[in-house]
């Protein structure tokens, strides 16, 4: 219960949706010229973006062209702190939540 009304409220808010725009907007971006760079489908190339953004990196996809490895490079320099930037908020939004929530 908890967690949905902090999904809801997070939704709610503009400053977050503006977040969650750029967040989307990054990943898309980066997912459709790694499709055409690279070859590879819709879904490895979102994969490999949210993988890549995130520094998870598992290695099972990892650009072969050099116009895919020059843009990852500047790819990552760019989205990494986006990301970073919406991960810390949807946590402290959590936390401030849970925090809210249990003092009632």
């Amino acid at each position: 219960m908890l967690l949905t009304r902090t999904l809801i409220s997070f939704l709610k808010d503009k400053e977050y949706q503006d977040l969650l725009i750029t967040t989307a907007v990054i990943i898309a971006f980066g997912s459709v010229i790694f499709h055409y760079l690279e070859g590879w489908n819709w879904i490895d190339s979102i994969y490999f973006s949210v993988i890549t953004l995130t520094t998870i990196g598992y290695g099972d996809f990892s650009p072969q062209t050099d116009g895919g490895k020059i843009f990852t490079i500047f790819y990552i320099f760019v989205g990494i702190g986006i990301i970073l930037s919406f991960i810390n908020t949807v946590y402290n939004h959590y936390n401030s939540m849970r925090v809210k929530h249990k003092n009632t």
